[in-house]
């Protein structure tokens, strides 16, 4: 079912993992669909292999003059905005007592600043269309706290309560605003986990595996649709029950 038709969406960190499911299941339901990453090169070979309907961009979502300029194109080639995915993210691990200042700083500008800066710059154009579609991606560890990601965790559970703000600022402009919470999924971040704290998550997994992209995907392309009009500021766990 093309529950997506005549929507316009931009899906950050686009090109591999859960953004790149994201884009493919907005896509595959009717949605135009504009993807971004640092490699801008990546971004467009991704873009021409998803079809016409998708184009790639090269942004660094962190700073927040270059997440304007990226919505208003968006804007001036498809003509709108109706679904903002925000699915960059990084991780840069390390105990509290060893961790740099610079760790810290640049896991909260990619995956919390930068969030910030593209939901002001989207919302502005939803509010004046009088409808659009937050899903920011977040994860378990901000829900629950994770050892040796003291920096992620937080960037991570400061999105609950963004999310949650915006919910509450931007419901009467017919915008809703969700975060899904993926637990171990398998991606390049994922896979970048030291071996041991990998399957130590596993383990504590209750159904017994990893989740895959396209998972969280689909999720992310039902919020975004019509169809979940009345459902706004929740935290959804991905996560094969390790958050129970």
């Amino acid at each position: 079912m093309n529950c997506l038709d005549n929507q316009v969406a931009l899906v950050t960190g686009g090109t591999r993992g859960i953004g790149k499911a994201c884009a493919e299941a907005c896509i595959a339901r009717g949605a135009r669909v504009a993807l971004c990453s640092r490699d801008g090169a990546r971004a467009q070979a991704v873009a021409d292999a998803l079809g016409p309907a998708c184009a790639g961009y090269a942004c660094d979502v962190s700073e927040p003059r270059n997440a304007r300029e990226l919505v208003d194109q968006v804007v001036e080639r498809f003509g709108g905005i109706h679904i903002l995915i925000n699915n960059a993210g990084t991780a840069d691990d390390g105990l509290l007592l060893r961790m740099k200042d610079a760790q810290w700083t640049n896991v909260m500008r990619t995956n919390l600043d930068a969030v910030f800066y593209l939901c002001r710059a989207a919302s502005r154009h939803m509010v004046r269309q009088h409808y659009g579609r937050i899903i920011n991606i977040g994860s378990v560890a901000g829900l629950r706290g994770q050892a040796g990601q003291c920096n992620y965790a937080a960037s991570k559970a400061a999105l609950v309560g963004f999310t949650k703000a915006c919910a509450r600022e931007l419901a009467s402009r017919n915008i809703t605003v969700n975060l899904i919470a993926p637990g171990l999924i398998d991606t390049d971040l994922s896979s970048a986990m030291p071996p041991a704290m990998r399957e130590e998550v596993l383990k504590r997994i209750p159904l017994g595996r990893t989740g895959v992209p396209e998972e969280v995907a689909t999720l992310a392309a039902f919020l975004a649709s019509k169809q979940a009009a009345y459902i706004t500021g929740t935290v959804i766990p991905v996560d094969g029950g390790l958050g129970m």
